[in-house]
């Protein structure tokens, strides 16, 4: 993907972040060109959608890397997701609930990486004895997704406080999903 296809499609992710149901012409006026424009480089809204969908999951692997999943205590892990999740967390909301990219059934194999990745460090977590084992891990990871999309959400609402979002985020899921003495600060 070019430099200039990644400029359009972050304006459009931060224009749709905030306005899902925005019409063609004013994703157009967002990316700073006009619709034929918008036309040529992404073949209708299913297209852009997808576009948009493979630039989030490359967020997503990045924000994966970047937490360094992989590495010390699980729940430490969790906090570093969530910590660098925040600035793509809108784009994420977005993603997650746009029907089409779920509608036909069909998982973007991107989704299925990003998936495993998340639930092999919630059984990781379960392994070291950090986390809960009656909750699976692939429930965590859509409790993690659904938190940290409520979150952007009630940032973009002005409900919290963009600061407070992230703790608030990782601590609420951590509260439930840490086994007693995890949570009580005993070993």
């Amino acid at each position: 993907m070019s430099v200039d296809s990644e400029r359009v499609l972050t304006r459009v992710a931060d224009l749709l972040t905030r306005r899902p149901t925005a019409s063609m012409d004013e994703i157009a006026r967002a990316a700073g060109m006009s619709r034929a424009t918008l036309h040529r480089q992404f073949a209708g809204r299913d297209a852009l959608i997808r576009a948009l969908e493979e630039l989030g999951l490359r967020q997503l692997t990045d924000v994966l890397d970047a937490a360094r999943v992989e590495e010390g205590p699980a729940d430490d892990a969790v906090r570093r997701v969530v910590a660098e999740a925040e600035p793509v967390a809108g784009f994420l909301a977005f993603l997650l609930t746009e029907n089409q990219l779920f509608e036909s059934g069909a998982v973007n194999e991107g989704w299925q990486r990003i998936d495993e990745r998340f639930e092999a460090l919630f059984r990781r977590g379960q392994q070291q004895g950090v986390f809960r084992i009656d909750l699976t891990a692939a429930w965590l990871t859509e409790a993690l997704y659904a938190l940290i999309t409520a979150g952007a959400w009630a940032v973009q609402d002005g409900r919290v406080a963009a600061r407070d979002s992230g703790r608030m985020t990782a601590e609420l899921l951590l509260g439930g999903a840490l086994r007693g003495s995890a949570r009580d600060g005993a070993t």
